[in-house]
């Protein structure tokens, strides 16, 4: 089966110094390019994250601090990586909950201005979860009949993800090739961020998915605790959430 694509998907996997998405940097970063042809294009790369990489991360991917001392840092190869997946839906396995967030994060470390809420974002594994609920070697060895013998390279998952999305293609009769219909049948909710602090509620109003003000109206909890917006600039959330709290914040006081 060919992937019914508009835009090139862009699958890819990342390798990480642990699971904090604020805190968090990549160490390996692969990613894989279809094309509507069917052509496809790969790389993976090494990425020093200028900070220790902790025993029990290095303990799952192999990927220790000599190995990374050399390599470039995320911020010199920022700028190739988005112009790589420039004007392209992306793809990963779990990768709505951690690796677009964690890969958001740093390009806006970074500098980059890479605008991804337009994108199409397919997540393998919820697809995976609603059919079979379990993981992405068993569902490599489940839908592939394949070992994945090399799990936890970013590389190998990568490739992996995408066997897995082709061969859940053929095997649900329920699934569309479109990726738009991916995107949507992989996602849990709507965010307004991507760490998912903020969702849209079935009125397409944006409403706090967290703490004390949970499924109330963010417009509303700004005007009603102004201070709310300085507690989240001043604590440990992602830059895209307080990106977004600001736009939204902004909107309503220029009524723009």
């Amino acid at each position: 089966m060919k992937l019914n694509l508009k835009n090139p998907l862009v699958f890819f996997d990342l390798e990480t110094t642990g699971t904090n998405i604020n805190s968090d940097r990549i160490v390996e970063i692969c990613y894989l390019k279809v094309h509507p042809n069917g052509n496809e294009e790969s790389k993976t790369m090494r990425i020093n994250p200028e900070m220790h990489i902790p025993e029990e991360a290095s303990a799952i991917h192999g990927i220790y601090d000599q190995d990374v001392v050399d390599c470039p840092t995320f911020k010199g190869v920022a700028q190739s990586i988005a112009n790589d997946i420039e004007g392209c839906d992306l793809a990963g396995f779990n990768s709505n909950r951690f690796d677009v967030p964690v890969l958001v994060e740093e390009f806006l470390r970074a500098g980059v201005d890479i605008d991804l809420s337009h994108r199409k974002l397919v997540d393998v594994q919820v697809i995976f979860h609603k059919m079979e609920q379990r993981t992405l070697s068993a569902a490599y060895k489940f839908y592939c009949d394949k070992n994945l013998d090399d799990a936890h390279t970013a590389e190998a998952d990568t490739r992996a993800t995408y066997e897995v999305l082709m061969s859940q293609l053929d095997r649900y009769e329920e699934l569309q090739n479109d990726v738009a219909f991916l995107s949507n049948y992989s996602s849990f909710n709507r965010n307004v961020d991507f760490a998912g602090r903020m969702v849209y509620d079935d009125n397409g109003v944006e409403v706090f998915n967290f703490g004390k003000y949970k499924g109330l109206a963010v417009t509303e909890v700004l005007k009603r605790d102004p201070g709310y917006y300085g507690w989240i600039l001043g604590n440990d959330f992602t830059l895209n959430t307080k990106a977004m709290l600001t736009k939204i914040r902004l909107r309503e006081l220029t009524g723009k």
